[in-house]
């Protein structure tokens, strides 16, 4: 389930608001009623550089024969827009996707399995690794540098190319026709988008001094009140800051949120809560005050760990970072920082003065926030430890770095250091060893 060179291999309520503006209901040019097609729902799986249509759900009037569906059945077209590389002018060219898995089912969601079960939706399953499908689209200005959101009206289209059937009777046979091949009508999306794992996240938003900031937090399935559970911070990049028209897009534009939820990627069964806040972008400062007073709250409110709560950014989240672990080192036991900005010599003499564990990622050719300010920062962090008396070797399990050359990204975008980052599930499951000493 993650990009591999080329090749991908592996709230409640929040991104269903972002589903909102689609057209629901419109089958196209055609009407359920000349189509024999109910619904069409897109189906979106976040992965290493975000949100993706990865399956849509076909709905008919009745329950479908599995036997008489294949991966020829039907075509699948998507938008060839990625808001990393293209002009948003590209969102409405579409390109034919790959279908993998054709089953039925009885509700509009993937079957781990893949195996059919009776129902009257066909899912349809596509290839990650296809250039269509990406969900994520630039909100208030023509780039990313500003801010993105979940398209709205997603354009992701149908095409059903062979007959379907019902169930057969008490004879043989297929069974009766539910719809007619209609190789050349294109049907469009029809329900709010299901969103896996995304759809598990919980909308909160909490307010300080007049200021509001926003987030969202996923609980493990069998949470417990008595039990104490790791907290994972997620600090999104700029473009994710919150701009009052894209709740829940730090969830969706990159993996670091969902793959928590995910032992594939942490390589870990623990149970893990995830918090992912999502600031009004007014300067770092005072969005880390803010974040510091909602982690106040948030371990009073749930079965936190305070031993074991950790911070992992994304490129601008790292000002955050720096700015928290140096006002509050008490409430940390450890950060990820992935293609980050400069640490200060005061952040730095405080992170070391609180021993706050630090792995930081970078991407040699990252072309929006160079590597030297990441040589820099481990630099001023070895130093601060060294004024302190700590060998070498207690520093290097304090401070810890990486730099990924091009070949290490799946996608050539080089300022996303998280890619590389979370594809190695050491360093997760680095994140989740540490823990801080008892008072």
């Amino acid at each position: 389930m993650r990009l591999r060179r080329g090749v991908i291999v592996g709230l409640v309520s929040v991104l269903a608001l972002a589903s909102s503006g689609t057209a629901y209901g419109s089958l196209g040019n055609q009407g359920a009623s000349e189509t024999g097609v109910r619904s069409v729902t897109p189906i979106t799986t976040v992965y290493t550089y975000g949100q993706k249509v990865s399956a849509v759900a076909v709905e008919y009037a009745g329950t479908v024969n599995p036997r008489t569906v294949d991966k020829t059945t039907f075509g699948v077209s998507d938008t060839i827009y990625n808001f990393r590389f293209n002009p948003i002018e590209d969102l409405p060219k579409l390109a034919d996707r790959t279908v993998t898995h054709t089953y039925t089912n009885s509700a509009p969601t993937t079957r781990p399995d893949r195996r059919s079960v009776p129902g009257r939706y066909v899912i349809v399953e596509l290839d990650p690794a296809d250039p269509g499908g990406w969900t994520v689209i630039v909100s208030k200005c023509p780039t990313f540098l500003c801010t993105v959101k979940v398209n709205p009206e997603l354009p992701t289209r149908v095409v059903q190319r062979k007959d379907v059937h019902g169930q057969p009777g008490h004879g043989s046979g297929k069974g009766p026709v539910l719809a007619k091949a209609a190789p050349h009508r294109s049907l469009g999306v029809t329900e709010k988008a299901v969103n896996l794992l995304v759809d598990e996240f919980t909308y909160g938003s909490f307010l300080s001094g007049g200021m509001v900031l926003p987030y969202h937090y996923h609980l493990p399935k069998n949470y417990q009140p008595g039990r104490r559970y790791p907290l994972v911070v997620v600090l999104p990049g700029h473009g994710m800051g919150w701009d009052g028209d894209n709740l829940g897009v730090q969830i969706a534009a990159d993996i670091p949120a969902t793959a928590w939820l995910r032992p594939s990627w942490t390589g870990s069964s623990e149970d893990v809560i995830v918090l992912a806040p999502q600031n009004q972008r007014v300067g770092a400062a005072a969005e880390a005050d803010l974040l510091v007073k909602l982690l106040d709250q948030f371990v009073r409110d749930f079965a936190v760990d305070t031993r074991r709560v950790y911070a992992s950014t994304v490129s601008y989240g790292s000002r955050l970072l720096w700015e928290a672990f140096a006002k509050r080192p008490d409430l940390f036991a450890a950060g990820l920082l992935t293609g980050g900005f400069p640490v200060s010599a005061e952040q730095a003499t405080a992170i070391a003065n609180a021993e706050i564990p630090l792995w930081i990622t970078h991407g040699v050719h990252d072309h929006l926030l160079n590597v030297s300010g990441a040589r820099n920062s481990a630099a001023a962090l070895r130093a601060a430890y060294a004024g302190r008396g700590k060998t070498p070797e207690q520093t290097a399990d304090l401070v810890r770095y990486i730099e990924y050359e091009d070949n290490a990204f799946s996608l050539p975008d080089y300022h996303a250091a998280f890619g590389p980052t979370y594809e190695d599930s050491g360093i997760l499951r680095w994140l989740l060893a540490q823990t801080k000493p008892s008072a």
